[in-house]
């Protein structure tokens, strides 16, 4: 309990200066002399206004180049430098998922890091990408801002300025301050060869390492979540010591955090920003609620083999950090877009595994990813409003914006389809051979492998439940068009639904203007979120991890 309320604490504090610092990055009208020199040679005027049509080409355009690129280069890999372990080019297949999953934030890592990709691989694709996509939800979320504090104009600001301060004054130096501590933590930096070493009982051992820690900062910041060892942060390279391990948790929900702040900021009503992250914090304390408890339990198993039943599941943890520590990632590496583990997953009990799936399948807006999150959230914000309007029999409102029609439309085209895609896509993989063949265990628990990679790549988490080989052609393919689909659809929602209300007059606050800056809006939300996720994923939770935890307790 200690653990969690100190982490609580220590991220709340972080939210002030940390979103006090991206407002004023964001609403500087000026143009600094290193993101001047980047214009320059990228050839684009930062103060060119765009509409949501032409911001959203440009996303669409920089995100499909990206894909290609890194599809490229993980093919000819083995004919590049920066490969002392000798490593070949990586298969169509994987090369296809892992290009849209680190281009969509997402991840998911259907190979083993150390053993398939080479450190120019990992600094070109993956780590280049972590800062890349990270910057573009960025973007996304302060062009929909836009549309709240704008009136009569249907402009959201220039894509290439925005994509050029997140990564240049957000995520860089944030990145470049963790990697230093993770270092002194002891996460490996290096680019030399995998080291030989020689154990107590005489036989080589061959460890792997790289340059790490820089990944692993902005895997972090950037709620990225891909390791560069296939084991990801459950590894002593990338997770170092507890105090290093408790960074990288802060570390994980930062900006998301701290956007609520800065969101707060830029609307002039900052006491909007703490709703949202109330909220967030609700539900994240909800999870944790949930699952920690689990842990503390023994399983049938450990109770058959004479355990007793308070004893701890350590099962698939790691022992410096015990299960309060791993019940916390596991908590918050699936509220944020992160997708990186210290725990196997796959080990946890049942009922403790339904919050962390819970978490992405309502679209990972209990903080979220990095500018994803919230704009996320704000979709369920733009449902809450609707539904309070209609409660008290006003027209909704939202910061001054009249919230009509095409606003819950296309809120809810954002929040639904993802959840149609998800759902039948595992709804196809359990009744063909191609789906069930690659799962390692029957019954519900073979049910939640395939469930859970799929709501993983849906709600660009990239966590694994394990058990699942997803190498294969119809799981990186399936996943791989899914990523695509699930990110970039609320992504062009964001916009359009940003320019609707930019292109709107401002409201005055009268009596009966519903407030959202108070509890009862705060519970209204949150019940939203709790009610749309549960009637879509209940009968899918019902069928793998509620009906797996029930028959262990009843016919254990």
């Amino acid at each position: 309990m200690i653990t969690f309320i100190v982490y609580a604490v220590v991220l709340t504090l972080l939210v002030i200066p940390v979103g006090g610092y991206m407002y004023r990055i964001y609403t500087f009208e000026g143009t600094g002399r290193i993101e001047g020199v980047l214009y320059r040679l990228m050839g684009v005027d930062p103060k060119a206004e765009q509409t949501w049509r032409r911001y959203a080409a440009c996303v669409l355009w920089f995100s499909a180049i990206g894909v290609v690129l890194g599809y490229v280069l993980m093919r000819i890999q083995g004919h590049l430098p920066v490969n002392p372990v000798g490593l070949s080019g990586v298969n169509q297949y994987v090369s296809f998922n892992t290009a849209t999953s680190f281009v969509t934030n997402t991840n998911w890592q259907a190979y083993g890091g150390e053993t398939t990709m080479t450190y120019l691989t990992q600094m070109l694709v993956m780590t280049f990408q972590n800062f890349i996509s990270a910057a573009v939800g960025l973007a996304v979320l302060v062009a929909m801002i836009r549309g709240f504090i704008r009136s009569r104009t249907g402009d959201l600001g220039n894509f290439w300025q925005d994509l050029v301060r997140g990564t240049v004054y957000v995520l860089l130096p944030f990145s470049v301050i963790l990697a230093i501590l993770l270092v002194t933590q002891g996460v490996v930096q290096t680019f030399q060869n995998s080291a030989v070493v020689h154990g107590v009982q005489g036989f080589a051992q061959t460890i792997a390492r790289g340059p790490v820690a820089s990944q692993i900062a902005i895997k972090q910041l950037g709620t990225n979540g891909g390791g560069f060892f296939n084991v990801n942060s459950a590894h002593p390279f990338e997770g170092g010591t507890p105090f290093g391990n408790f960074l990288e948790l802060i570390a994980i929900l930062l900006i998301p955090a701290a956007s609520c702040y800065m969101f707060g900021k830029m609307v002039r009503q900052v006491r909007q920003g703490w709703a949202i992250y109330a909220a967030m914090l609700i539900l994240f304390a909800a999870g944790l609620w949930l699952t920690a408890p689990q842990e503390h339990s023994a399983s049938q198993a450990m109770r058959t083999a004479g355990v007793s039943a308070s004893a701890v599941n350590m099962e698939g943890k790691e022992v410096r950090y015990g299960p309060d520590q791993s019940s916390l990632w596991a908590v918050a590496t699936t509220d944020a877009s992160n997708g990186s583990v210290n725990s196997m997953h796959d080990s946890y009990r049942p009922f403790g595994m339904i919050a962390p799936i819970f978490n992405i399948a309502v679209g990972e807006v209990i903080f979220g990813g990095v500018g994803s999150g919230l704009f996320g959230m704000i979709f369920y914000v733009i449902i809450a409003v609707f539904i309070g309007g209609l409660m008290v029999g006003r027209t909704p409102e939202y910061l001054g914006k009249k919230i009509g029609a095409r606003e819950v439309k296309l809120a809810a085209i954002a929040v639904l389809v993802p959840f149609l895609v998800v759902l039948a896509l595992t709804a196809v993989a359990v009744v063909i051979p191609a789906g069930t063949d690659p799962r390692l265990n029957m019954g519900p628990h073979g049910f939640s492998e395939i469930l859970y990679a799929f709501v993983s790549q849906m709600g660009n988490n990239g966590s694994a439940f394990a058990g699942l080989t997803a190498s294969g052609p119809f799981y990186a393919i399936a996943g791989g068009l899914e990523m695509l689909v699930t990110r970039f659809v609320p992504i062009l929602v964001a916009l359009a639904l940003g320019s609707s209300l930019a292109k709107e007059g401002t409201v005055p606050v009268t009596s009966g203007t519903l407030p959202t800056d108070k509890p009862l809006f705060v519970g209204l939300l949150d019940g939203v979120i709790v009610v749309i996720g549960a009637l879509t994923f209940f009968p899918a939770l019902a069928l793998g991890a509620i009906v797996e935890g029930l028959s262990k307790k009843l016919w254990g």
